[in-house]
């Protein structure tokens, strides 16, 4: 399995929201009790989203070895789907473990890829009444999965741009430089908030330098996050220098006073900034 999945369940922020509202529309659609979305990890499948309409069978979270999952039949099938109307007495799953536990019937289950074509997990539904699945019901669950696929996708997306989006440099012990580039909108709001938050309390972090000489300023509106993150780190203990503040944030600043308040340091440029706390480019001599 590609690496790029190796991601938090709480990343897929999109796929939770939708499928969430999806699987109610499946459960009346094929009449089931269950409906769920796994991931598949390096050694276990786990349930990222699920609905279940009166008996909690599946719960968020649930998580099964790999090999002795349904799932793991489901994604080895060439047409990547699989369907029984009785789980404990299918030759394939009766001996499975998780089939005694969960105390199922009927089941059906089809791969769950990105848009590239590779596998994410498994998108399935299950009751406990025998149910035989028609063609057009594996159809019908092959066409949400399709809708689920794009999902996937613009949480990878999402997940990759709040990683490039939150650059931190660390200079030395303690010190480090944010350095934010374009527009911040809400999604990436709330992903500089926390990285940087949890970045100071993991290395101990003193001192931030924070760059804006690349941050985009939209509708005339400073970033309200960035005042937040000021006081935020502020009352955990870390200083902050503020650097690359370029015209058009001062001009906007002279209106709103927002940073004139929160009374943070400003220097022109980095190198000032590392001088005010004690660094100096010193130029080596030649002997």
């Amino acid at each position: 399995m590609s690496s790029q999945y190796n991601l938090a369940s709480s990343e897929f922020h999109s796929l939770k929201s939708v499928s969430s509202k999806m699987f109610e529309i499946i459960s009346r659609q094929l009449n089931v009790n269950t409906a769920y979305v796994t991931k598949r990890g390096d050694t276990a499948m786990t349930v990222l989203s699920s609905f279940n309409r009166e008996d909690e069978i599946i719960p968020e979270g649930y998580s099964v070895e790999y090999g002795g999952t349904y799932c793991r039949l489901i994604i080895s099938e060439d047409n990547n789907f699989m369907h029984t109307n009785n789980l404990s007495k299918d030759e394939l799953t009766r001996e499975l473990e998780v089939t005694s536990q969960l105390e199922v019937k009927g089941f059906l289950g089809v791969t769950l890829k990105n848009t590239d074509g590779h596998v994410f997990g498994t998108l399935c539904v299950m009751d406990k009444e025998e149910k035989d699945f028609s063609n057009e019901d594996v159809e019908y669950l092959k066409s949400m999965a399709d809708i689920l696929s794009h999902l996937i996708d613009l949480d990878e997306t999402k997940y990759n741009m709040g990683l490039l989006n939150v650059p931190i440099i660390p200079i030395t012990s303690g010190v480090s430089i944010l350095t934010l580039q374009g527009i911040i909108d809400g999604y990436r709001a709330d992903k500089i908030m926390e990285t940087v938050l949890q970045y100071g309390v993991d290395h101990d972090i003193d001192s931030f330098i924070i760059d804006l000489s690349g941050l985009v300023i939209v509708d005339n509106t400073f970033p309200s996050v960035l005042i937040e993150l000021v006081r935020s780190l502020k009352l955990m203990g870390m200083e902050t220098i503020m650097t690359g503040i370029t015209p058009e944030i001062a001009k906007h600043e002279v209106n709103n006073t927002q940073l004139l308040h929160l009374n943070t340091k400003t220097v022109p440029n980095l190198e000032s900034a590392l001088e005010y706390i004690g660094f100096r480019l010193i130029e080596k001599q030649e002997t």
